[in-house]
């Protein structure tokens, strides 16, 4: 006879997180096959002006609304200011006229993405969040259309997906361009 306890051991955080994730995955027809397909890249999907673009997941700290902005004079025209993130200050970024020269039109719902940099991180406005974006080898393409301008040095490649191009952008690179972290006019 198996003797049940009146009282089961209550599960910890992670334990609840585990069993939700297992049960979940349990009921999706070939998402375990699909998350460790070779040859496949997930990223962050967003959109800067007219081009589609992803990043790395471990490039993006965290999305976020953006927060409330205070100016900081002498900054480039790029530089929209600072914004205290739960007591860090970060320096924003609208990063359409960092890299074509035209400003975002900012909007209520207006997201950023928070990047890592040398020295702490920055968020970047973008012009609209698409979320987990996959991208399978045989969908690359060559990446001229997307790649011209400032983009060229952060454009790594391109994947062509239902008629549109997807960008991937390397938010690495951009933190170490010496005239990213010039902010000051």
């Amino acid at each position: 006879m198996v003797r049940r306890d009146a009282h089961p051991r209550p599960e910890g955080p992670f334990e609840v997180l585990a069993g939700f994730e297992r049960r979940s995955l349990a009921h999706v027809v070939g998402l375990p096959e699909q998350l460790d397909a070779p040859g496949m890249w997930r990223g962050v999907g967003y959109r800067v002006g007219q081009r589609l673009l992803a990043s790395e997941f471990d490039e993006v700290v965290e999305i976020l609304p953006l927060p409330q902005l205070t100016a900081v004079p002498g900054a480039q025209p790029w530089m929209l200011g600072v914004a205290n993130i739960r007591g860090n200050l970060l320096p924003v970024v609208d990063l359409r006229l960092f890299l074509e020269g035209e400003r975002t039109v900012l909007h209520e719902g207006q997201r950023v993405l928070v990047m890592r940099q040398p020295g702490g991180n920055v968020a970047l406005t973008i012009d609209e969040l698409f979320g987990q974006r996959s991208f399978l080898e045989e969908q690359q393409s060559s990446h001229e259309a997307l790649s011209g301008g400032r983009y060229s040095g952060f454009i790594e490649r391109v994947y062509k997906v239902g008629g549109h191009a997807w960008g991937v952008f390397s938010l690495d690179r951009l933190s170490r361009t010496p005239e990213f972290r010039q902010a000051a006019a």
